[in-house]
Protein backbone atom coordinates (compact mmCIF):
# COMPACT_ATOMS: atom_id res chain seq x y z
CA UNK A 1 0.00 0.00 0.00
CA UNK A 2 1.35 3.71 -0.75
CA UNK A 3 1.41 6.33 1.76
CA UNK A 4 -1.44 8.33 2.27
CA UNK A 5 -0.14 10.72 4.26
CA UNK A 6 -1.26 14.40 5.68
CA UNK A 7 1.41 16.58 7.02
CA UNK A 8 0.07 19.76 9.47
CA UNK A 9 2.04 23.00 8.16
CA UNK A 10 -0.28 25.14 10.51
CA UNK A 11 -3.02 24.99 12.82
CA UNK A 12 -4.15 27.66 14.76
CA UNK A 13 -6.68 30.15 14.21
CA UNK A 14 -6.97 33.93 13.08
CA UNK A 15 -5.06 35.58 15.69
CA UNK A 16 -1.30 35.04 15.54
CA UNK A 17 0.22 33.30 18.47
CA UNK A 18 3.75 31.65 19.39
CA UNK A 19 2.73 28.10 19.32
CA UNK A 20 0.55 27.70 16.65
CA UNK A 21 0.84 28.90 12.62
CA UNK A 22 -2.24 29.51 10.63
CA UNK A 23 -4.04 27.21 8.48
CA UNK A 24 -1.91 25.06 5.86
CA UNK A 25 -1.52 21.17 5.41
CA UNK A 26 0.44 19.24 2.57
CA UNK A 27 -1.44 15.95 1.56
CA UNK A 28 0.88 12.81 -0.21
CA UNK A 29 -0.54 10.77 -2.44
CA UNK A 30 1.20 8.11 -4.68
CA UNK A 31 3.91 10.58 -5.70
CA UNK A 32 1.78 13.81 -5.36
CA UNK A 33 1.72 16.86 -3.37
CA UNK A 34 -1.11 18.59 -2.70
CA UNK A 35 -1.09 21.84 -0.41
CA UNK A 36 -4.31 22.77 1.58
CA UNK A 37 -4.91 26.30 2.73
CA UNK A 38 -2.24 28.48 2.59
CA UNK A 39 -2.00 30.54 5.71
CA UNK A 40 0.75 33.41 6.59
CA UNK A 41 3.76 31.55 7.21
CA UNK A 42 3.44 28.47 4.97
CA UNK A 43 6.71 28.79 3.20
CA UNK A 44 8.89 28.54 6.33
CA UNK A 45 6.93 25.93 7.40
CA UNK A 46 7.18 23.87 4.07
CA UNK A 47 11.45 24.63 5.08
CA UNK A 48 10.62 23.43 8.12
CA UNK A 49 8.77 20.10 7.12
CA UNK A 50 11.58 19.20 4.42
CA UNK A 51 8.59 19.42 1.14
CA UNK A 52 10.05 20.45 -1.90
CA UNK A 53 8.68 23.53 -3.13
CA UNK A 54 8.58 22.55 -6.67
CA UNK A 55 6.75 18.91 -5.96
CA UNK A 56 3.53 21.08 -4.77
CA UNK A 57 0.77 20.10 -8.02
CA UNK A 58 -1.94 21.89 -7.10
CA UNK A 59 -3.27 24.55 -4.10
CA UNK A 60 -7.18 23.93 -2.47
CA UNK A 61 -8.20 27.09 -0.77
CA UNK A 62 -10.95 26.80 1.30
CA UNK A 63 -12.29 30.48 2.22
CA UNK A 64 -10.94 34.11 1.81
CA UNK A 65 -10.03 34.50 5.33
CA UNK A 66 -6.59 35.84 5.56
CA UNK A 67 -5.64 32.66 7.60
CA UNK A 68 -6.31 30.48 4.99
CA UNK A 69 -4.86 32.33 1.96
CA UNK A 70 -2.27 34.97 2.97
CA UNK A 71 0.59 32.94 2.34
CA UNK A 72 -0.53 31.95 -1.13
CA UNK A 73 1.16 35.24 -3.64
CA UNK A 74 4.00 34.34 -1.53
CA UNK A 75 4.49 31.30 -2.20
CA UNK A 76 3.55 31.72 -5.84
CA UNK A 77 6.49 34.31 -5.98
CA UNK A 78 9.05 32.01 -4.18
CA UNK A 79 8.31 29.11 -6.81
CA UNK A 80 9.28 31.91 -9.59
CA UNK A 81 12.31 32.47 -8.01
CA UNK A 82 13.00 28.52 -7.72
CA UNK A 83 12.95 28.31 -11.21
CA UNK A 84 9.51 26.44 -11.62
CA UNK A 85 8.24 25.36 -15.20
CA UNK A 86 5.18 22.62 -14.62
CA UNK A 87 2.41 24.82 -13.94
CA UNK A 88 0.82 25.39 -10.55
CA UNK A 89 -2.88 24.30 -10.36
CA UNK A 90 -5.08 26.95 -7.26
CA UNK A 91 -8.45 25.99 -6.34
CA UNK A 92 -10.34 28.88 -4.77
CA UNK A 93 -13.62 30.55 -4.19
CA UNK A 94 -14.78 31.92 -7.45
CA UNK A 95 -15.06 35.24 -6.31
CA UNK A 96 -11.36 35.35 -5.72
CA UNK A 97 -10.00 35.05 -9.52
CA UNK A 98 -10.13 39.13 -10.31
CA UNK A 99 -8.46 40.31 -7.37
CA UNK A 100 -5.93 36.88 -7.44
CA UNK A 101 -5.46 38.38 -11.26
CA UNK A 102 -4.43 41.45 -10.35
CA UNK A 103 -2.18 40.21 -7.63
CA UNK A 104 -0.43 38.04 -10.11
CA UNK A 105 0.01 40.58 -12.52
CA UNK A 106 1.87 43.59 -10.03
CA UNK A 107 3.90 40.66 -8.03
CA UNK A 108 4.14 37.66 -9.97
CA UNK A 109 4.19 38.85 -13.84
CA UNK A 110 7.94 37.43 -14.92
CA UNK A 111 7.89 33.91 -13.97
CA UNK A 112 8.46 31.05 -15.93
CA UNK A 113 5.91 28.83 -15.41
CA UNK A 114 1.61 29.62 -15.46
CA UNK A 115 -0.65 29.63 -12.61
CA UNK A 116 -4.19 28.45 -13.25
CA UNK A 117 -6.85 29.29 -11.09
CA UNK A 118 -9.77 27.71 -11.59
CA UNK A 119 -12.98 28.98 -9.53
CA UNK A 120 -15.19 26.82 -7.50
CA UNK A 121 -18.66 26.93 -6.54
CA UNK A 122 -18.30 26.42 -2.40
CA UNK A 123 -22.26 26.26 -2.03
CA UNK A 124 -22.09 22.52 -4.09
CA UNK A 125 -20.41 19.31 -3.79
CA UNK A 126 -18.84 19.03 -7.04
CA UNK A 127 -15.55 16.91 -7.98
CA UNK A 128 -13.07 19.64 -8.82
CA UNK A 129 -9.85 17.43 -9.92
CA UNK A 130 -9.56 13.95 -11.60
CA UNK A 131 -6.77 11.88 -12.04
CA UNK A 132 -5.68 8.48 -12.90
CA UNK A 133 -5.19 7.95 -9.08
CA UNK A 134 -7.80 9.75 -6.78
CA UNK A 135 -10.39 12.60 -6.92
CA UNK A 136 -11.21 15.71 -5.13
CA UNK A 137 -14.32 16.66 -4.36
CA UNK A 138 -16.23 20.14 -2.40
CA UNK A 139 -18.29 19.86 0.85
CA UNK A 140 -20.51 22.70 1.20
CA UNK A 141 -19.70 24.35 4.93
CA UNK A 142 -21.51 27.07 6.99
CA UNK A 143 -18.89 30.05 7.92
CA UNK A 144 -19.41 33.78 7.69
CA UNK A 145 -18.18 33.57 4.05
CA UNK A 146 -18.18 31.26 0.96
CA UNK A 147 -16.62 27.98 2.43
CA UNK A 148 -16.03 24.25 1.57
CA UNK A 149 -13.78 21.82 2.71
CA UNK A 150 -12.38 18.49 0.34
CA UNK A 151 -12.67 15.08 0.16
CA UNK A 152 -9.71 13.62 -0.95
CA UNK A 153 -11.19 9.81 -2.64
CA UNK A 154 -7.90 7.30 -3.52
CA UNK A 155 -9.37 5.69 -6.65
CA UNK A 156 -9.55 2.03 -6.83
CA UNK A 157 -5.85 0.12 -7.08
CA UNK A 158 -5.28 -3.22 -9.51
CA UNK A 159 -5.30 -6.37 -7.63
CA UNK A 160 -1.60 -7.50 -6.14
CA UNK A 161 0.26 -10.25 -7.95
CA UNK A 162 0.87 -13.43 -6.13
CA UNK A 163 4.64 -14.26 -7.05
CA UNK A 164 4.19 -17.31 -5.23
CA UNK A 165 1.90 -18.33 -8.19
CA UNK A 166 2.69 -16.58 -10.97
CA UNK A 167 6.73 -18.28 -10.33
CA UNK A 168 4.82 -21.53 -9.91
CA UNK A 169 3.23 -21.38 -13.22
CA UNK A 170 6.11 -19.90 -14.91
CA UNK A 171 4.20 -16.86 -15.96
CA UNK A 172 7.08 -14.18 -17.76
CA UNK A 173 6.86 -11.01 -16.24
CA UNK A 174 5.57 -9.36 -19.63
CA UNK A 175 2.38 -10.98 -18.80
CA UNK A 176 2.03 -9.60 -15.64
CA UNK A 177 0.27 -6.41 -16.49
CA UNK A 178 -2.59 -8.88 -18.18
CA UNK A 179 -2.90 -10.74 -15.04
CA UNK A 180 -3.39 -7.80 -12.84
CA UNK A 181 -6.08 -6.47 -15.29
CA UNK A 182 -8.34 -10.19 -14.68
CA UNK A 183 -6.69 -12.60 -17.36
CA UNK A 184 -6.09 -16.02 -16.75
CA UNK A 185 -3.34 -17.76 -17.34
CA UNK A 186 -3.65 -20.95 -19.96
CA UNK A 187 -0.72 -23.78 -19.07
CA UNK A 188 0.77 -25.81 -22.40
CA UNK A 189 -1.34 -28.77 -21.67
CA UNK A 190 -5.10 -26.03 -21.65
CA UNK A 191 -5.92 -26.01 -18.05
CA UNK A 192 -7.19 -22.77 -17.80
CA UNK A 193 -5.33 -21.33 -13.91
CA UNK A 194 -8.02 -19.10 -13.25
CA UNK A 195 -6.95 -14.98 -12.22
CA UNK A 196 -8.44 -15.41 -8.92
CA UNK A 197 -5.72 -17.61 -7.69
CA UNK A 198 -3.15 -15.70 -9.17
CA UNK A 199 -3.68 -12.20 -7.53
CA UNK A 200 -4.93 -10.91 -3.94
CA UNK A 201 -7.38 -8.58 -3.44
CA UNK A 202 -6.60 -4.81 -4.17
CA UNK A 203 -6.04 -2.85 -1.25
CA UNK A 204 -9.32 -0.48 -0.12
CA UNK A 205 -9.33 2.91 -1.41
CA UNK A 206 -8.26 5.43 1.18
CA UNK A 207 -10.13 8.22 1.66
CA UNK A 208 -9.31 12.18 3.88
CA UNK A 209 -11.85 14.89 4.73
CA UNK A 210 -10.74 18.33 5.30
CA UNK A 211 -13.71 20.57 7.36
CA UNK A 212 -12.60 23.69 7.51
CA UNK A 213 -13.99 26.81 9.37
CA UNK A 214 -18.06 26.09 9.40
CA UNK A 215 -20.61 26.29 12.26
CA UNK A 216 -21.92 22.60 13.35
CA UNK A 217 -24.21 21.14 10.48
CA UNK A 218 -25.59 17.84 11.46
CA UNK A 219 -26.11 17.09 7.89
CA UNK A 220 -22.30 17.47 7.14
CA UNK A 221 -21.63 13.47 8.17
CA UNK A 222 -23.91 12.89 4.99
CA UNK A 223 -20.62 13.89 2.53
CA UNK A 224 -18.13 12.15 4.21
CA UNK A 225 -19.77 8.54 5.17
CA UNK A 226 -16.59 5.84 5.65
CA UNK A 227 -13.93 8.41 5.28
CA UNK A 228 -10.83 7.09 7.08
CA UNK A 229 -9.51 10.54 8.30
CA UNK A 230 -11.80 13.76 9.33
CA UNK A 231 -10.10 16.74 10.05
CA UNK A 232 -12.35 19.17 11.46
CA UNK A 233 -11.59 22.33 13.02
CA UNK A 234 -12.11 23.02 16.88
CA UNK A 235 -11.76 26.49 17.38
CA UNK A 236 -13.83 26.53 20.78
CA UNK A 237 -14.77 24.28 23.55
CA UNK A 238 -18.25 23.18 25.03
CA UNK A 239 -18.44 26.08 27.23
CA UNK A 240 -17.50 28.37 24.22
CA UNK A 241 -20.34 26.95 22.65
CA UNK A 242 -22.26 29.99 21.80
CA UNK A 243 -19.35 32.05 20.72
CA UNK A 244 -18.70 29.26 18.48
CA UNK A 245 -22.24 30.00 16.68
CA UNK A 246 -21.74 33.64 16.67
CA UNK A 247 -18.68 33.53 14.65
CA UNK A 248 -19.50 30.12 12.58
CA UNK A 249 -17.27 27.65 14.10
CA UNK A 250 -17.34 24.64 15.83
CA UNK A 251 -16.65 22.84 19.00
CA UNK A 252 -14.64 20.09 19.79
CA UNK A 253 -17.82 17.96 20.77
CA UNK A 254 -19.32 19.21 17.83
CA UNK A 255 -16.59 18.03 15.59
CA UNK A 256 -16.69 14.34 17.25
CA UNK A 257 -20.15 14.33 17.12
CA UNK A 258 -19.80 14.58 12.62
CA UNK A 259 -16.70 11.76 13.00
CA UNK A 260 -19.10 9.63 14.86
CA UNK A 261 -22.15 9.79 12.32
CA UNK A 262 -19.98 9.77 9.49
CA UNK A 263 -17.95 6.76 10.70
CA UNK A 264 -14.59 8.07 9.72
CA UNK A 265 -11.40 6.01 10.97
CA UNK A 266 -10.32 9.07 12.99
CA UNK A 267 -10.32 12.42 13.83
CA UNK A 268 -7.93 14.94 13.53
CA UNK A 269 -8.81 18.54 15.37
CA UNK A 270 -7.07 21.93 14.81
CA UNK A 271 -7.96 25.61 14.12
CA UNK A 272 -7.15 25.79 17.84
CA UNK A 273 -8.08 29.32 19.23
CA UNK A 274 -5.45 31.64 20.79
CA UNK A 275 -7.60 31.64 24.18
CA UNK A 276 -6.38 27.62 25.23
CA UNK A 277 -3.17 27.58 26.60
CA UNK A 278 -3.82 24.07 26.61
CA UNK A 279 -5.72 22.57 24.00
CA UNK A 280 -6.11 19.06 26.28
CA UNK A 281 -9.33 19.96 26.88
CA UNK A 282 -10.33 20.01 23.20
CA UNK A 283 -9.05 16.74 22.85
CA UNK A 284 -10.88 15.35 25.88
CA UNK A 285 -14.28 16.68 24.72
CA UNK A 286 -14.30 15.48 21.96
CA UNK A 287 -12.69 12.04 22.77
CA UNK A 288 -15.62 11.51 25.23
CA UNK A 289 -18.20 11.94 22.14
CA UNK A 290 -15.41 9.73 19.28
CA UNK A 291 -12.33 8.52 21.19
CA UNK A 292 -10.12 7.59 18.02
CA UNK A 293 -9.35 11.74 18.04
CA UNK A 294 -6.07 13.12 17.97
CA UNK A 295 -4.53 17.16 17.78
CA UNK A 296 -3.14 18.29 15.13
CA UNK A 297 0.19 20.36 15.79
CA UNK A 298 3.00 21.33 13.35
CA UNK A 299 5.04 18.90 11.34
CA UNK A 300 3.12 16.07 12.59
CA UNK A 301 2.14 13.90 9.73
CA UNK A 302 -0.99 11.44 10.24
CA UNK A 303 -1.14 8.12 7.98
CA UNK A 304 -5.01 8.26 6.17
Amino acid sequence: MQPFTVKILGCGSALPTQKHYASSQVVELRGKTFMIDCGEGTQVQLRRAHVHFNKIAAVFISHLHGDHCFGLLGMISTLGMLGRTAPLHVYAPAEYEQLFTMQLDMFCNRMDYNVVFHGVDTTVSDTIYDDRSLTVTTVPLNHRTNCCGFVFREKPSLPHIRRDMTDFYGIPQCYLNNIKNGADWTLPDGTVVPNSRLTAPADKPRAYAYCSDTKYIPTLHEHLKGVDMLYHEATYCEEDIKRAALYYHSTARQAAQVAKDAGAGKLILGHFSARYNNEEVLLKEASDVFPNTFLASEMKSFDV
